[in-house]
């Protein structure tokens, strides 16, 4: 009798095994799946707010979602943020950590970290190894804050705030100071966001088509000229 108990509970344990192994590989597929549906569906609708054709949403939500879920795997792409309000160039506050209370421009976002780089703050020491075109040594850099630990500062009261979006009379879309003494006001776009970081090319290179073909005019209706023959 007891050796048909332990069987029986061996038999049982087995089946509850495999069942196991057999539905945590789907959840987690759909798991996987739920989260990159809501991370394209983001991508659709900011398409269709700037007014970009289907085929070019399409590379564009790939690139976005499809990279983040090949790079860091769909856990770590869901928890980076999607809708950035805090820009490069804007005054900030620091309300977490050593820097607590001291105030900066946000010199450098990283996306792909959540993270921020302020202008001379969180400064610590870094090990570089001397190589070529710069020596080595210890230098003093800025070290990055998670978004979390940044404030933008209200234009008019000059405290930190909350950021929320409205849309203007003409459709444009705009940051605005919100949370608790928030004045309400616009925030602006920094100027430095105008300014390319990397300059467009004044020289053309030898990929580029050059400008007396591109000026060349291949088709004229009236005499026939670039038509097809049919």
């Amino acid at each position: 009798m007891a050796n048909k108990l332990v069987a029986v509970y061996i038999l049982v344990s087995i089946v509850v095994v495999a069942a196991t192994m057999w539905v945590s590989p789907v959840a987690a597929e759909g798991d996987d799946n739920e989260s990159f549906k809501s991370c394209y569906k983001e991508c659709d609708d900011e398409c269709k707010e700037e007014g970009t054709n289907s085929e070019m949403c399409e590379v564009k939500c790939n690139a976005k979602c499809g990279a983040e879920e090949i790079e860091m795997g769909w856990k770590a792409a869901e928890k980076l943020i999607r809708h950035w309000k805090v820009l490069r160039g804007d005054n900030v506050m620091i309300i977490r950590g050593k820097d607590k209370g001291e105030t900066g421009i946000i010199k450098r976002v990283i996306r792909s970290q959540n993270r921020v780089i302020v202008e001379g703050k969180n400064l610590v020491k870094k090990h570089i190894k001397q190589g070529p075109g710069h020596e080595g040594g210890i230098f003093t850099v800025e070290a990055p804050f998670h978004a979390s630990n940044v404030q933008v500062l209200d234009p008019v009261t000059g405290k930190p705030c909350k950021i929320g979006v409205k849309y203007l009379e003409d459709g444009t879309k705009v940051r605005v100071s919100r949370g608790i003494g928030a004045s309400g006001s616009i925030i602006p776009r920094p100027e430095i966001l105008k300014m390319r970081t990397t300059p467009r090319p004044t020289v053309a290179g030898p990929k580029d088509t050059p400008m007396n073909l591109v000026l060349e005019k291949t088709y004229d209706p009236k005499s026939g000229k670039g038509m097809p023959e049919l």
